[in-house]
């Protein structure tokens, strides 16, 4: 019968590690592990210095072993060192990895993929780091339940402008101008606060709202279009929430054009509701949000609009609607 060898694990590692500081001979790790004493006596002949046994330093040089070479994300690199910084920051793996790619471009050095990380974070052993790395890690499939179910009960907005009738190119993002709105309610829908996101560039605008009434979401929204360059305010497309009843005076405020979507179709506004899931990271579900203060949402929104996006090529949400506000000023500048 053919007998394969199955590499020690990080977990075993440590047990051995554990066991060796108690005391314990090679043959009794043997039987906690069900591995027969040569595995561990081997383990601790190839990775001891001196008198000491370290899980970690026994695994990486297991890898450089078995790669004939070294291993690039070590705990006490230059690369470790920045993909740990910019966790601190929010960012995911995958992020991460794309955008040091694209800022370093000819320097292998800093080219690391998202996998890497990920195995890099979770074959640390247990202890601070290892439990600070995971708590960092953003988990991006949260499903959401539809907001209602059965018929709607809500009644239907005056004069309201269907979204199958907006124009074509909003669907394509070819073109900056074109948002998304929504709210995120608080604990009992007693409080909420108005998000905006711009399709093309995936830039958020968040408001404070004193209540959930149409007269507050229109006065916020107002406030907060009003820092938006006319040229990058083209459309709105909202659900069929009540908050949206003034939406006649918004439009003749700000000169935009506001759509509604169906009915329970939030697929039909998905960046804003991609983007309400990344808030929620930092205003969870069941938080009374009316303490909240309109410089913390700034934060946050600074914080979302500075993270690197595969969707926008690893570029920063922040710089593509910088850049496209810059275009479109320049395309309607007056001829000289």
């Amino acid at each position: 019968m053919v007998r394969i060898y199955k590499h020690l694990s990080m977990e075993e590692r440590n047990v051995i590690h554990r066991c060796r500081n108690e005391g314990l001979s090679s043959r009794a790790i043997a039987r906690l592990l069900n591995r027969p004493a040569s595995t561990v006596t081997r383990e601790l002949a190839r990775n001891t210095v001196g008198k000491s046994y370290d899980a970690l330093r026994a695994r990486h040089q297991s890898q450089a072993r078995r790669r004939r070479g070294s291993i690039k994300l070590q705990t006490d690199s230059k690369l470790f060192a920045r993909v740990r910084a910019l966790m601190a920051q929010g960012w995911s793996p995958e992020q991460i990895a794309g955008r040091l790619r694209r800022m370093h471009p000819d320097d292998p050095g800093f080219h690391v993929s998202h996998e890497t990380i990920y195995c890099a974070i979770y074959a640390l052993p247990r202890g601070e780091l290892r439990k600070e790395l995971i708590a960092q890690l953003r988990f991006a499939h949260k499903t959401r339940m539809p907001r209602a179910r059965g018929q709607d009960r809500r009644g239907q907005l005056p004069n309201m402008t269907s979204i199958h009738l907006r124009p074509i190119e909003v669907a394509a993002r070819l073109i900056p101008g074109h948002w998304e709105g929504d709210l995120i309610k608080g604990a009992g829908n007693r409080s909420a606060v108005g998000t905006l996101v711009e399709r093309k560039s995936r830039y958020l605008i968040m408001t404070r709202l004193p209540d959930c009434s149409a007269q507050s979401v229109l006065e916020a929204f107002t406030a907060r279009f009003r820092h938006v360059p006319a040229c990058v305010r083209k459309t709105l497309t909202y659900d069929q929430g009540k908050e949206m009843a003034k939406h006649e005076e918004l439009a003749r405020r700000l000169k935009i054009d506001v759509y509604f979507a169906d009915p329970h179709s939030p697929w039909q506004r998905p960046t804003n509701e991609n983007t309400n899931g990344l808030i929620r990271e930092y205003l969870p579900k069941g938080l009374d949000l009316a303490p909240i203060s309109q410089g913390y949402l700034n934060a946050i929104a600074r914080q979302i609009n500075d993270r690197p996006r595969k969707c926008l090529q690893f570029e920063t949400p922040a710089e593509v609607f910088a850049r496209e506000v810059i275009s479109m000023k320049s395309s309607v500048a007056p001829q000289t």
